[in-house]
């Protein structure tokens, strides 16, 4: 079951980092993406550096891809906040998307050590 307690959100974060750096690029390239999100201006994706490389396609934020792993309720409060707080008090931008399971985070590739151990002191 999902969970909706922001204490109980925070000690289970269990944050993991994907392996691989990811860009986000405006494309309508068909090109696999992790994600997609479809404003009325562009189509921004979400793919691994490689791929997006491999079709010349241009980006200017290298991400890691990291993972809270404990299954969040879509309607719980406050979670997403003390996550991007924690991290703006370090100096770490992050930006979330949200799955229907888990919420998942893209913050700077070299500091992606930083922002889980931050992740991990919210547990604490």
């Amino acid at each position: 079951m999902a969970e909706r307690d922001l204490c109980r959100l925070l000690a289970g974060l269990a944050p993991v980092v994907r392996p691989v750096p990811y860009v986000i690029v405006e494309s309508e390239e068909h090109v696999p993406a992790a994600a997609v999100i479809v404003e009325d201006e562009a189509t921004t994706k979400i793919v691994e550096q490689v791929v997006a490389d491999g079709h010349g396609l241009p980006y200017t934020f290298v991400a890691a891809w990291i993972t809270c792993t404990i299954e969040s309720d879509l309607e719980a409060i406050g979670m997403t906040a003390a996550i991007s707080r924690a991290l703006a008090d370090v100096g770490i931008a992050c930006n979330v998307l949200a799955g229907s399971r888990h919420d998942h985070l893209l913050v700077p590739w070299h500091r992606r050590d930083d922002a889980v151990a931050v992740l991990r002191g919210l547990a604490d």
